[in-house]
């Protein structure tokens, strides 16, 4: 069970699509549940991700198309808009089995919106309460991090696979993370579907966080429209995901 006293541990999962960083993101959830760190808040902040599918659980409002009603209709007598945003949040949030689920949804649209993400910050900041770790499926430029929506991560994992273009990457986003003021030593690399071999890249870390086989499960999961999340936990990158929660669990308890 989570230490209700304890700011959750966040981790933010990020990476060139095509990686296979939400299969990743899914994965070390699942491996946090398994290892009894229940329950754990997943946010799907990539507009292009399909955490929810990875999870096995169905998304029916985002925090961006609830951000959109709150301004453009009439809150309900008796509420203001501050209070109608908790209250939509609240029923945006998808509950599972260890696990409940946010999904940010779409970059907001014409006008300003700081009123709106300052809510939303703050609703992110209440949320937090109740959960020991956070894990969050973000997009490459890292949008909601620089918008101050979901805070600074305790730890950015740029999930990369073996090849050039994808490595190349890494650093690329390496770069926008400092930029927005997070620590380089809370960044770190994984390397995804690894089979025999990385490209020369230079990515600014010396050595990968966690190397994640390529495993013919996941590709199975894909194919038959099944949850990434419940392939067999003996599988090699369950395994090797779970390692990783490991070390991550033991980071956590040195902060």
């Amino acid at each position: 069970m989570a230490d209700m006293t304890k700011r959750p541990f966040t981790i933010a999962v990020s990476g060139k699509g095509g990686t296979g960083k939400t299969t990743v993101a899914s994965l070390l959830i699942r491996s946090f549940i398994d290892a009894g760190e229940r329950p754990v808040l997943a946010v799907d902040a990539d507009p292009n991700a399909n955490l929810n599918e990875a999870l096995g659980v169905t998304v029916h409002e985002t925090l961006g198309g609830m951000r959109e009603e709150a301004f453009t209709r009439a809150i309900p007598p008796g509420m203001n808009r501050h209070q109608y945003v908790m209250y939509r949040f609240r029923q945006a949030l998808v509950e599972s089995d260890g696990f409940d689920l946010i999904a940010m949804g779409r970059p907001e649209g014409s006008g300003c919106y700081c009123f709106a993400n300052d809510l939303l910050s703050e609703c992110m900041q209440q949320l937090e309460r109740d959960y020991r770790y956070i894990v969050i499926d973000s997009e490459a430029g890292m949008e909601h991090i620089a918008r101050g929506t979901i805070g600074k991560p305790d730890l950015l994992l740029i999930v990369s696979d073996p090849g050039a273009r994808g490595m190349r990457t890494v650093a690329r986003i390496r770069d926008i993370a400092v930029s927005l003021g997070l620590d380089p030593e809370k960044i770190r690399v994984v390397i995804n579907r690894y089979r025999s071999g990385m490209a020369p890249v230079e990515t600014g870390s010396d050595h990968p966080f966690a190397v994640i086989p390529d495993d013919p499960a996941v590709e199975a999961a894909d194919l038959a429209a099944e949850p990434v999340s419940k392939i067999p936990p003996d599988g090699s990158a369950r395994v090797a995901i779970g390692k990783l929660a490991g070390k991550i669990m033991e980071m956590e308890k040195g902060c």
